[in-house]
């Protein structure tokens, strides 16, 4: 089910459902620790005897964010409760508090006495085991701990202040769903404390005139002492909840001012997403610099294990989509978290003699992530990484200057990282062919010498050629742009099939052999992103040709799938499915389209693809990672961070482009255009 709606600061991060029930719960990082493991947050309403949760099947909900903030903005209607209930949640930008605001209107002509229950199903440093909650009389409170970690709740209504009603008990053990069965008959036990497994509720008890309305508040501070909580909670009723909602929706406007772009032309709807997408990847970044993938535990389901890590390849493409859109300080968080910590973390060198490479994946806090990526092979030893996640930190770097042209900021990140990882990628070659050596590929299926990984490999090399002139390393810069070159004439000689007049996805080895991959992979549109090919060059044309007559998902949902034969969540085969259509793959074609164009009429070709993201998007703005190819249903996670950050990227490739070209021509936005199976230049 996607996380509809996530709000955060960097330290404290919150995601609700489809259904409008938290499920995520992340501190002291983004990705870590998940302190509700996905079980749902409920929220209930009890109203003349009848008590209803709140999800799709029971109101009529509409989820969305108040414009341009991270301030949720949801409104619920029920068929037979005469009630009309607006919520806004936020995570102030500053302290880690939640606060969650309930409108309550009354429909009827008659005076009622509704009653509203929040539970919370806290699973305390990602276990149930050994949790206590407790009623705190000197703050009419509840509080949840365990070890260094404390939540603290608390609520208030127009005419009181403090928690009256709760419910504490057990979860999940000996046959007991938990708590929140509790509030179904509208009242609370009121049992003072818990240990175990253990969840909570807490209920208000309204009254409302004929077609009143009042306002309620809930909140939860949650810190590492109970002093901290304490204080923290404090600060909310000296302040008003209601107030501090105020602020943060001023906060994240201000916020997103910096990201303002030019984009006269453009249909509203893309606009609108392209705000939203740079407000949605600033709930996945943790304050220390790491670029999480996601957020969303439900895909634990297929492996027990989630996307909360840190990939560098998509940190480093999120961090130069944010350089561009004007966020250099979050740029410049994510390089010093490659260069200082994931290197800091990183234990091959002394396993492998072999230093300035990024593994796999890391935790939020540095520390080298889960992976799948052998160490074996045929008796061999070898490398378990993807050499395109070191390359595009230093691409990343490069054009982190070329931006800012801050040399002072670049400057920690060239020794310590920079000259070691470029000095690997010029060493990490094969003596014979001059390619780089193998490893996995960026969907981490495979391992062999890949087009994409090449492309980034120049790119990478490029950039550190560049760095190394800057800081006047000049037999540094010589030797990385002879390899550069060495490696783009390299890849022509075997990556390249005058056969079939583009290029191969690769080259895999099986029994001692070498075999071209000829498999048809959107990654190949890379040669231009990274790879530095003229788009227009014919054999970058035929690609890209063969890119969308093989890939593009004939049925009513369109979209770019990531290869023939992709079976990643996978649905039933199809003739016209090469496999689900993923929102990067259909921005890659949008951005060649627009790497393409050489006047207004081309340029608007990518226009349809950049609709079909944005018509993929939740009402929320939030994109997933790929969708059904005959429903559009969400699959996998969502948000994906790489998601919206090439979402950014592409929107301001076209606004630049179309400025270099001379304007944008202002034509009425259509619902859907057709999208051909040829590049036209």
């Amino acid at each position: 089910m996607p996380r509809d709606l996530p709000i955060g600061n960097g330290t404290l991060l919150a995601a609700f459902d489809f259904d409008y029930q938290l499920r995520e719960f992340y501190y002291p990082r983004v990705g870590k620790e998940n302190h509700a493991l996905g079980y749902p947050w409920r929220f209930g309403v009890w109203l003349d005897g009848e008590f209803s949760w709140l999800n799709r099947q029971n109101w009529q909900l509409h989820l969305d964010y108040v414009t341009d903030a991270l301030v949720t903005d949801v409104t619920a209607t029920h068929a037979r409760l005469p009630l009309r209930l607006s919520f806004s949640d936020t995570i102030d930008y500053e302290k880690n508090i939640l606060i969650r605001q309930v409108t309550v209107k009354n429909l009827s002509a008659r005076p009622l006495a509704p009653r509203l229950f929040f539970h919370a199903d806290i699973n305390v440093m990602e276990n149930e085991t050994g949790d206590t909650v407790f009623f705190d009389p000197k703050n009419a409170c509840l509080i949840h701990y365990k070890g260094p970690r404390y939540f603290l709740m608390s609520c208030a209504t127009e005419t009181t202040l403090g928690v009256a009603h709760f419910s504490i008990g057990t979860k999940r053990h000996r046959g007991l769903e938990g708590t929140w069965r509790d509030a179904e008959n509208g009242e609370l036990g009121g049992n003072p404390i818990s240990q175990g497994s253990v969840d909570s509720v807490i209920g208000m008890h309204l009254a409302l005139a004929p077609e009143q309305e009042t306002v309620c508040h809930y909140w939860m501070t949650v810190g590492d002492r109970y002093s901290e909580v304490e204080d923290l909670h404090r600060l909310v009723v000296q302040i008003g909840p209601g107030r501090l909602i105020e602020r943060n929706a001023d906060y994240w406007r201000r916020w997103a001012s910096a990201g303002e772009q030019e984009f006269a032309g453009l249909p509203p709807r893309l606009v609108a997403l392209y705000k939203r997408s740079l407000l949605v990847l600033r709930t996945q970044i943790d304050n220390g610099g790491a670029v999480i993938a996601a957020n969303d535990t439900d895909i634990r389901q297929f492996n027990q294990d989630t996307y909360s890590y840190m990939w560098p390849r998509d940190g480093a493409v999120v961090a130069q989509a944010l350089d561009r859109a004007g966020y250099g300080s979050l740029s410049r968080r994510f390089l010093k978290f490659c260069t200082h910590k994931a290197v800091g973390f990183n234990y091959s060198a002394s396993i492998l003699n072999e230093t300035g490479f990024l593994m796999h994946k890391y935790n939020p806090d540095g520390s080298v992530g889960s992976s799948w990526q052998p160490w074996l092979e045929n008796e061999e030893m070898l490398l378990p990484i993807q050499e395109d996640e070191t390359a595009l930190v230093i691409w990343a770097i490069w054009n982190h200057y070329l931006i800012h042209r801050d040399i002072e900021a670049i400057r920690p990140f060239f020794s310590p990282f920079v000259e070691q990882a470029a000095d690997f990628l010029l060493a990490f070659r094969d003596d014979k062919t001059g390619l780089p050596l193998p490893s996995f590929d960026l969907w981490e299926e495979r391992r062999g010498i890949f087009t994409y990984t090449t492309a980034t490999v120049i790119g990478g090399l490029k950039a550190a050629a560049n760095l190394a002139g800057l800081f006047q390393e000049n037999e540094r810069a010589r030797a990385y742009t002879e390899a550069a070159l060495e490696i783009t004439a390299a890849m022509e000689r075997h990556l390249y099939s005058s056969d079939d007049g583009r290029f191969a996805r690769g080259i895999l080895f099986k029994d001692g052999q070498q075999i071209k991959d000829m498999t048809v992979d959107a990654s190949l549109l890379g040669l231009v992103m990274f790879g530095g090919y003229d788009p227009l060059d014919e054999r970058m044309v035929k690609t890209a040709q063969a890119v969308e007559q093989h890939l593009w998902v004939k049925t009513g949902i369109g979209g770019l799938a990531r290869y023939q034969g992709d079976d990643y969540q996978r649905t039933e085969p199809h003739n016209d499915v090469p496999g689900n259509p993923w929102v990067i793959c259909t921005l890659w074609l949008a951005q060649y389209r627009i790497a393409a164009a050489r006047s207004i009429e081309s340029l608007e070709q990518a226009l349809p693809l950049l609709r079909w993201a944005a018509e993929r998007a939740l009402p929320s703005g939030v994109l997933p990672e790929q969708v059904h190819p005959e429903t559009g249903e969400f699959l996998s996670v969502s948000p994906l961070t790489w998601s919206h950050g090439t979402l950014v990227a592409a929107m301001l490739d076209y606004a630049e482009k179309a400025q270099l070209l001379g304007g944008l021509k202002t034509r009425p936005a259509q619902a859907h255009d057709p999208i051909g199976y040829e590049v036209m230049a």
